[in-house]
C-alpha cells in the first residue's frame, strides 16, 4: 500500500477478535446516529418543499436545519473515521493517515462506515471463530485502507509538497554554509593575508637600494596583493556580505559598477525577497553579466529585477552579438538548475546578432 500507511499489520486471533467487536459496536452506534441526522434533514427539507405549517420561527428552524445539517454530518462522518482509524492503530497496528477535508473523501468515509455496519454482525458470530476473524479483519483493514484514508492523489501531493519542502530546506542550508564559509574567510585567512600584504608594503618601502632582497620582497608584495584580490573575488562569489547587510539593490549595483562596459541597473522590489531568493537572483545577474564581459563583445547592458505580486522578475538584457547557448555544466545552466529547485524558472533568448536577454522568474512569497 501507500507509504503513508506506516505499518502492514499481520493480527493474531485474539487482536483480531477485539478489533471485530470494537468496530461491531462502534459501527452501528455511528450507523445510527448517521441515520437520525439524515432524517432530520430530509424531515426539514420536505416540509420546506410541501409548504411547511406553523409561524416564522418554525420556518427560520426548518431552513437553519437544511443548512446546517450537511456541514454537521460532514464533520461527524470524519469524527467518526478518526475513531475508526483509532481503532485500527491501537486494535492491529494499521496506522492509516487522515485525508483532507474534501466532498470526496467525506464520501469515501461515510462509504466505509455502510461497510462497517455491513461487517458489524458477521464479526458479533465471528468472534468464536478464530481463523475467521483472522480473514474478516485483514479484509476489515484493507477497505479502511482504501477508504479512510487519503486518495492516490492526496498521497502523491503530499509527497511533492514533502519533496518541495525538503529541497527548500537543503537549498537554505546549502546558502547557510556558504555565509559561514565566507564569515570564516573574511575574519580568519583575508585578514591575516591582508596583514602580510601590509608588512610586505612597508619592508618594501623601507629597502630603497637595489638588491636582491628587495626584489624578492617586491615579488612577495604583488604575489600577496593579487592572492589578495582573488580572495576576496571568491569571497564575493560564494555569498557577497553587501547581499545579506544591504540588500539586492545594492549587491547588483556593485557588480554593475566592477564591470568594463556600462551598466544600467533598475532595482524595485519593495520589501526584501527571502535570503535564498535574493543570492539566486544575485547570482544570475552576476553569471550573465560575466558572460557578457567575456563573450558578447557588447559595448552597454542591463539589469532590470522588479517584483510583481508573489514573483521575482529579473533581466538581464545586452547589445552584443547573440548566439549564446546554455550549455550543460555552464555557469547559467547550473543557475536554471537552482532557479528550478525553487520552482523558478531561468530563459535565454539569443538570436545571431544580438541582442541578449536573460530572464528568470522566482518566487518571492
Amino acid at each position: 500500500m501507500d507509504s503513508w500507511i506506516h505499518a502492514k499489520a499481520q493480527p493474531g486471533a485474539g487482536r483480531s477478535a477485539r478489533h471485530l467487536l470494537v468496530g461491531a459496536l462502534l459501527s452501528p452506534l455511528a450507523a445510527g446516529l448517521l441515520a437520525t441526522l439524515v432524517i432530520l434533514w430530509g424531515t426539514a427539507l420536505f416540509s420546506l418543499l410541501t409548504g411547511p405549517e406553523g409561524g416564522w420561527g418554525l420556518i427560520v428552524l426548518y431552513v437553519v436545519t437544511v443548512l446546517a445539517l450537511p456541514i454537521v454530518t460532514a464533520w461527524f462522518v470524519h469524527e467518526i473515521g478518526v475513531l475508526q482509524r483509532s481503532r485500527f492503530r491501537h486494535l492491529l497496528g494499521v496506522d492509516i493517515a487522515e485525508p483532507s477535508w474534501t466532498l470526496r473523501s467525506t464520501a469515501r468515509q461515510a462509504a466505509y462506515h455502510m461497510w462497517a455496519l455491513a461487517v458489524a454482525l458477521p464479526a458479533v458470530v465471528l468472534f468464536v471463530a478464530p481463523p475467521a476473524a483472522r480473514w474478516l479483519a485483514r479484509r476489515d483493514s484493507a477497505v479502511a485502507e482504501d477508504m479512510l484514508g487519503p486518495t492516490r492523489i492526496e498521497v502523491l501531493n503530499r509527497r511533492l509538497e514533502s519533496l518541495r519542502s525538503s529541497r527548500a530546506e537543503v537549498l537554505l542550508a546549502a546558502d547557510e554554509e556558504r555565509r559561514r564559509i565566507e564569515r570564516d574567510l573574511h575574519d580568519g585567512a583575508q585578514q591575516r593575508l591582508m596583514s602580510l600584504a601590509l608588512n610586505l608594503g612597508m619592508a618594501r618601502e623601507a629597502i630603497t637600494e637595489p638588491s636582491p632582497a628587495r626584489e624578492a620582497i617586491v615579488a612577495a608584495h604583488e604575489e600577496a596583493m593579487l592572492a589578495l584580490t582573488e580572495l576576496r573575488h571568491f569571497v564575493r562569489g560564494l555569498h557577497p556580505a553587501v547581499l545579506e547587510d544591504r540588500g539586492l539593490d545594492a549587491a547588483i549595483s556593485g557588480i554593475a559598477a566592477r564591470s568594463p562596459i556600462p551598466v544600467e541597473v533598475s532595482v524595485d522590489i519593495g520589501r526584501r525577497c527571502p535570503g535564498t531568493i535574493e543570492a539566486i537572483a544575485y547570482f544570475i545577474v552576476s553569471e550573465a553579466l560575466t558572460n557578457v564581459t567575456r563573450h558578447a563583445s557588447a559595448t552597454q547592458a542591463s539589469v532590470d529585477v522588479r517584483r510583481h505580486g508573489g514573483r521575482l522578475a529579473v533581466t538581464v538584457r545586452d547589445d552584443g552579438r547573440g548566439g549564446a547557448t546554455t550549455r550543460p555544466g555552464g555557469g547559467l545552466a547550473g543557475l536554471a538548475q537552482r532557479a528550478a529547485a525553487v520552482d523558478g524558472e531561468l530563459s535565454l533568448d539569443s538570436p545571431a546578432g544580438g541582442p541578449t536577454i536573460v530572464e528568470a522568474v522566482l518566487p518571492c512569497g
